[in-house]
């Protein structure tokens, strides 16, 4: 699907890419994940200052929302990502795995930094 955003979308997303520190309060269904995934595809493949992104989000957004907003619009192929949830196995296989994109739910985010083994530098 073409993303032809509204103004609002297009300056969250500046805003986003001009600020080393930022966040987007929207309201539920106003584009967050496209908005955010905007600024991270301009950041690690456009400007390439950026290599991965880790998202920590609730179960069901990880798992299902944010793969089928990366799927669904047109300028963002090319963008890879990986769903580091389910078992343990599970979830170093996604992480090892090339991506851009990390996604994993906040329930494993302590499994994650203090015995996934995977180090955070």
């Amino acid at each position: 699907m073409k993303y032809n955003p509204h103004r609002y979308q297009t300056y969250a997303t500046n805003f986003i890419l001009e600020h080393p520190i930022a966040a987007v309060f929207l309201e539920m269904g106003l584009g967050k994940s496209v908005i955010t995934l905007t600024a991270i595809f301009d950041l690690c493949l456009d400007s390439f200052e950026i290599g991965k992104v880790l998202v920590i989000a609730p179960l069901r957004v990880a798992r299902d929302t944010w793969p089928a907003e990366i799927n669904k619009w047109e300028h963002l192929k090319g963008l890879e990502f990986s769903v580091a949830i389910g078992t343990e196995q599970e979830r170093l296989s996604a992480l090892k795995k090339p991506a851009s994109v990390y996604l994993i739910n906040r329930e494993n985010v302590d499994w994650l930094v203090n015995k996934s083994g995977i180090p955070f530098n």
